[in-house]
């Protein structure tokens, strides 16, 4: 009998090795059980404390406006943070979204503990500066993805994220109103991984910070910016460049900038979205349908600018086009469904309404020849492309 149970107690979970404890946490299902495993004793909320990856409050925000931070700002202080990232030491993902009060010292723990992390979300923390921006660079030199939406970060932080996260592959920097080309350079040049960028509404990029760019990088987003020429042709000079959104540049854009989309480095582009870009040209909309042989879908909503000889040039030249977008364009007309009719031998729909020179016949007889496209009222603002593209 005593045999038996000496063989009871050194078999006892109790005496289980933490390897062994960490499996059985893992297979836990459930939060509440997760939750209760760590109340049995101390041990056993270390394993747990050890064994969390990810930490998101509960009012992290997944919209982003003025509004909505204001209406959900979190009751989080930097000391409940600093409690938390001190707790769990083993995060690989972090969101402070939402939390636009906390400051700089809310993430001085990340300085001991963030070795391990590989997301951080920081959208709309208006109140972190650069000085919190390099605290965090300083102690996550594994980062792949940042967001930073609407965030006060300058040239300096950025600078500071760029040369100590090298192997970031995400960055969110739209409305981030404070960074400039200076910035976006040590970014593009330190960050050689980089596939995604989002510049929306940075009023002070150009674009020249993209020169030279990794061909890793697939997917941008530089809508409402002001972009130069030389700017869009840093954009796709990489040479990887899949998406690309510059929608609404119809009031900053000058001389041949759209026409660089085309000039050679966008063999791979498949997503191109010019919704608003009013001042398009026929001569643009024949360098980049030429030059961009991938693509796949094309915004042109609202392009006042492109008259037949461009829709003509699009039917003879979009040999892969499967999606495209002429809402509202003045002056999209019959001759212009026409030569969409007889060309674009791939296209499967057609996003098209208050389009005043295309009567009714000219649609019936592309219907007739044309009975498997698909013609949508429907206007879509964004284009999400295709789902491996998708970083939003």
């Amino acid at each position: 009998m005593e045999e038996i149970c000496r063989d009871t107690a050194t078999t006892s979970i109790v005496n289980l090795p933490d390897d062994c404890l960490f499996h059985i946490f893992q297979g836990l299902d459930t939060s509440i059980d997760r939750d209760s495993f760590g109340l049995t004793c101390h041990r056993w909320l270390h394993i747990q404390n050890k064994s969390r990856r990810s930490l998101q409050f509960n009012s992290s925000l997944t919209q982003y406006t003025r509004s909505t931070v204001a209406q959900r700002r979190p009751n989080i202080s930097s000391f409940n943070v600093c409690k938390l990232l001190t707790r769990f030491q083993q995060l690989s993902s972090l969101s402070l979204s939402g939390c636009s009060e906390l400051p700089d010292s809310s993430v001085s723990q990340l300085q001991f503990f963030g070795s391990n992390l590989q997301t951080i979300n920081l959208d709309c923390c208006f109140r972190i500066s650069d000085t919190g921006f390099c605290l965090i660079a300083s102690g996550c030199p594994n980062l792949k993805s940042i967001g930073l939406y609407r965030c006060n970060i300058t040239d300096i932080g950025l600078r500071a994220v760029a040369k100590s996260c090298p192997s970031l592959q995400k960055v969110n920097l739209s409305y981030c109103t404070s960074i400039s080309d200076h910035g976006i350079g040590f970014l593009s040049q330190e960050c050689r991984q980089l596939r995604s960028v989002l510049i929306s509404h940075c009023r002070s990029v150009t674009g020249t910070g993209f020169i030279g760019c990794s061909e890793t990088l697939i997917h941008v987003e530089a809508d409402s910016c002001k972009l130069e020429p030389d700017g869009i042709s840093g954009l796709v000079s990489g040479g990887g460049l899949e998406y690309l959104n510059l929608s609404d540049l119809s009031w900053c854009i000058h001389g041949d900038g759209l026409a660089r989309i085309g000039q050679g480095s966008s063999v791979n582009l498949r997503v191109l979205n010019l919704r608003m870009c009013r001042n398009a040209t026929d001569e643009a909309i024949m360098m980049i349908s030429k030059g961009c042989p991938a693509l796949q879908e094309w915004s042109l909503a609202f392009c006042h600018g492109i008259t037949l000889t461009g829709w003509v040039t699009i039917g003879s030249n979009c040999h892969n086009l499967e999606v495209l977008h002429v809402n509202r364009c003045r002056n999209f007309c019959d001759l212009g469904l026409q030569a969409l009719r007889d060309g674009c031998k791939r296209l499967s729909r057609l996003h098209m309404n208050h389009c005043s020179l295309v009567t009714q016949l000219a649609i019936e007889s592309f219907k007739c020849r044309r009975g498997s496209v698909d013609i949508r009222e429907e206007e879509l603002v964004y284009i999400s492309g295709f789902p491996h593209l998708n970083f939003t």
